[in-house]
């Protein structure tokens, strides 16, 4: 694959994991997964706990951090890798979630660490309606995310479609998943694979068949 660095990125629910497990697989790729499960102040979080926030935000940061601080010492040596997210999703979640005066401290930190971050030769980014967005993540079942407001998902979806909608660092295939099922459908897989190889600079967009139905 001319790519050896892809990020899969998209709002909560969207399938991300999915899609990053199921690529490696065809293309015998090493996986990059967000530890999300790790995040000790996740729950008081979506509890609405005073000051989680911060918390969940700085410990996602450091997280992501390190993982790609080892994907430059991997990519020495190991053949294409894929990841369920762009270290930017950071500053996206952080203006989200934080205060004004919290998101001094992290604009800073988050410029130090943002340097030495490798940027992937190819994001894709995964759209998806926000009641398909509700409707994955109850069925899913993670407990946490239970908690979550189809409002405040949706400011999420927004945020995510606003900022790749301008985006203009990598190639970009932005990629319409409302009606695909990249976990229980081969074809699905197979036809995102050839859009990938496919691709050349810029941004493309890509409908799969199952939403042209």
């Amino acid at each position: 694959m001319k790519f050896q660095y892809v990020a899969v990125e998209g709002p909560i629910g969207v399938g991300k994991t999915a899609v990053v497990e199921r690529l490696a697989q065809k293309l015998e790729a090493h996986t990059v997964l967000e530890e999300w499960g790790q995040n000790p102040f996740l729950k008081s979080f979506y509890d609405g706990g005073a000051g989680a926030a911060f918390q969940v935000e700085l410990f996602f940061l450091l997280s992501r951090y390190r993982q790609q601080q080892e994907l430059v010492q991997r990519r020495l040596f190991a053949a294409a890798t894929i990841c369920d997210y762009a270290f930017e999703k950071s500053k996206l979640f952080a203006y989200l979630n934080l205060e004004d005066s919290e998101l001094i401290i992290y604009d800073k930190l988050y410029a130090l660490l943002a340097e030495g971050v490798p940027r992937p030769d190819l994001v894709i980014y995964l759209q998806a309606p926000t009641e398909v967005l509700v409707r994955r993540i109850r069925q899913r079942g993670r407990p946490e995310e239970t908690r979550l407001s189809e409002e405040y998902l949706a400011e999420v979806n927004r945020a995510y479609n606003h900022y790749f909608f301008h985006y203009a660092q990598t190639p970009l295939l932005v990629v319409n998943t409302a009606e695909v099922d990249f976990v229980k459908r081969a074809e699905d897989v197979d036809d995102l694979l050839r859009q990938v190889r496919q691709m050349g600079k810029g941004t493309q967009y890509y409908v799969p068949m199952a939403n042209k139905g």
